[in-house]
């Protein structure tokens, strides 16, 4: 059966109606209704999109359910998934204030690495592999005699990632928009699918929310949740400030890469801010 706006969806989903919520470069998303009136969410990975929808397909189906959102069908680079209808932690930072929303996410990812019945999918990336980005712009700067933010991100990371921690599989991309609260709770939306010390789990919480600029104009935030954060997690404040500078900069590395030198100033900003709240020496 086709949407309005001729989404390919498989006859058996039964969608009878679609309104798409979403169009940009990792894909499409429609809010539909099913033949027997149950609500789903049905998203679409583009090309640039595809392999990190299928890791975190694997991802969700190997949680089922537990601290996320369920897949309930994949087709290719179709998704159909559990309708999450109670708004994203985002919409009510300013009712609940950051330390209790970052108290929920950390919740959220308490969850998200409790065990599970079945070994995680062997498809899921390991960290060394996703920091790559981040170790050839090092690279390309040390060649050039450049002291940069990537060089000295680059050298953290390395020791982070060859001294990891209760390696376990991730959600890989938490943040305020990616955990909905619904009638199960507060639930993570669109992993990545990743393997590797959960600390590094924490890490995307300081890059956001993407339009706020709190953590550059108050290195105390920083401080703040990676002391709520820390306590979530069972490990230190600085390893937590580690990870999330060096993800500061690998988000930094991929805007680079982009052409959007903006965005990667943005991130590069971030990374100072987090080493001024105090990185390990």
């Amino acid at each position: 059966m086709g949407a309005p706006d001729g989404a390919p969806f498989p006859a058996d989903w039964t969608i009878e109606t679609a309104t798409l919520i979403a169009d940009g470069l990792g894909g499409k998303v429609w809010q539909v209704v099913r033949a027997d009136g149950a609500m789903a969410v049905v998203k679409q990975a583009s090309a640039a999109g595809r392999d990190d929808a299928l890791r975190g397909g694997d991802f969700l189906r190997w949680r089922d359910g537990r601290g996320a959102v369920r897949l309930l069908d994949q087709r290719g680079d179709l998704s159909l998934l559990e309708h999450v209808a109670g708004g994203d932690l985002l919409s009510q930072l300013d009712t609940l204030g950051d330390d209790a929303a970052t108290r929920i996410a950390a919740d959220v990812l308490r969850l998200l690495h409790a065990p599970s019945p079945a070994p995680w999918p062997q498809s899921l990336q390991p960290l060394p592999d996703y920091f790559a980005s981040l170790f050839a712009r090092a690279r390309l700067d040390r060649e050039a005699g450049r002291h940069s933010l990537f060089a000295e991100a680059a050298k953290r990371a390395d020791a982070l990632l060859a001294d990891q921690r209760d390696v376990r599989a991730l959600h890989g991309d938490i943040h305020h928009e990616n955990i909905m609260r619904g009638p199960r709770g507060w639930l993570a939306i669109d992993p990545k699918g990743l393997i590797g010390d959960p600390a590094y789990d924490f890490a995307n919480l300081f890059y956001n929310p993407l339009e706020r600029d709190d953590l550059r104009a108050d290195p105390g935030r920083a401080r703040r949740m990676a002391a709520i954060l820390a306590e979530a997690s069972g490990r230190e404040p600085g390893v937590i400030l580690d990870f999330g500078f060096c993800h500061a900069c690998l988000s930094a590395s991929w805007h680079v890469e982009d052409g959007n030198h903006d965005e990667a100033a943005r991130s590069l900003g971030v990374a100072e801010a987090l080493r001024a709240a105090g990185l390990r020496p």
